[in-house]
């Protein structure tokens, strides 16, 4: 829907990303929104936009000042919420999730947006983009709102593989690492392993296994471990980066996120109650309004798939327009820095490192 000339990763005109309007509970009416929001904001970002044509035409034309901003490639097929994985990656060639990490792919753009089925949308990044050598289980990152100057911790993984072996574990460590680095230019990030407890005693064997590894890899790879971190350490200040496996984190990740929402339900009901208290919420209205938008988990949608060739935002099934804004925001961060190609680089760099370590502590590995 621009001038003919084709978009790509990068332009005099700014970053090209790669949206999947399809895939999202509330349907390509809130993806459109989305982008419209994020696009107010920023005037450097172009799309390139996956899914039924006329219907995308149609929207983003009721849009003031998108049009010109997008480029629609029309897709029959919709990846379902409740589609296998595996079905996906042998017949999903014509859906808008496929063309939109096929975007990426070729270099058409920089990172790739959807709020599909998340199983499907790993198993088509990992077929299409491939994992970064060195990498056996990409991982899903997530922001966490902390006590950081930053205002936010890394966790990993949040869903991509519920499985993890001491191995894996490192990988996420460094992983996340170089994400914090890149990402949120944390020089030497603070590493903690969730686990049900801080002392060295507790948790399941591959738990102490992943610890004796990681704080071994520690000073070559750059970072700092400060062993293991309990749940009521994840919006701490203790940490910068949380790593464990992908059924926990998940898990935490909805709870978090639930939570949040019934904080501010419960806020809303307490100051509506009686007259006296619609006065307090009306002198308090600058500070209550700040604590929405800090708790809101909308704001900091948007899960990065790490250990491809190719960055993918994972922006959640039921996200409205300002949840894809945020997700859209995040995209258009991470491909500013640069953030695919160096964290390959440093994940390259951290493993070598990691892995001199580990064999000079311990001879016969």
């Amino acid at each position: 829907m621009n001038d003919g000339t084709a978009l790509t990763g990068q332009t005099v005109d700014g970053t090209v990303l790669s949206i999947d309007a399809m895939g999202g509970d509330l349907g390509p009416g809130a993806v459109v929104a989305g982008l419209a929001k994020a696009s107010a904001k920023n005037r450097d970002l172009r799309f390139i936009i996956h899914g039924d044509g006329p219907e995308l035409e149609r929207l983003i034309a009721k849009k003031r000042g998108l049009p010109e901003r997008c480029e629609i490639r029309h897709a029959e097929g919709v990846v379902t919420m409740d589609a296998k994985p595996s079905h996906v990656m042998r017949n999903g060639k014509g859906t808008s999730m496929w063309s939109t990490i096929e975007a990426v792919r070729s270099g058409d753009a920089s990172v790739a947006v959807s709020c599909g089925n998340t199983g499907a949308l790993m198993a088509l990044s990992m077929v299409r983009l491939r994992k970064i050598e060195g990498v056996n289980r990409p991982a899903i990152a997530c922001l966490w709102p902390s006590r950081n100057p930053s205002g936010f911790n890394v966790m990993l993984d949040v869903g991509a593989d519920i499985r993890a072996d001491a191995e894996d574990l490192l990988q996420y460590a460094l992983m996340g690492a170089s994400y914090a680095r890149n990402g949120m230019d944390l020089p030497r990030p603070r590493i903690g392993l969730l686990n049900v407890g801080t002392e060295e005693h507790k948790g399941r064997a591959e738990l102490k296994v992943a610890a004796e590894l990681i704080e071994r890899a520690a000073d070559a790879a750059d970072f700092d471990f400060v062993g293991f971190v309990e749940g009521s350490d994840l919006p701490s200040d203790r940490v910068d980066v949380i790593v464990t496996d992908g059924f926990t984190g998940n898990v935490a990740l909805k709870t978090g996120e639930g939570t949040a929402r019934l904080i501010r339900e419960l806020l809303e009901q307490a100051f509506k109650k009686t007259p006296f208290s619609r006065i307090a919420a009306l002198l308090a209205f600058t500070s209550l309004r700040r604590l929405s938008k800090r708790i809101d988990p909308r704001r900091v949608n948007g899960g990065v798939f790490l250990g491809l060739n190719g960055t993918v935002v994972k922006s959640h099934g039921s996200a409205d327009p300002t949840g894809v804004a945020a997700a859209i925001k995040l995209a258009a961060r991470l491909s500013a820095t640069g953030f695919s190609k160096r964290l390959a680089a440093r994940i390259a760099q951290s493993e070598a490192a990691a892995t001199i370590a580990i064999q000079d502590e311990d001879p016969q590995s």
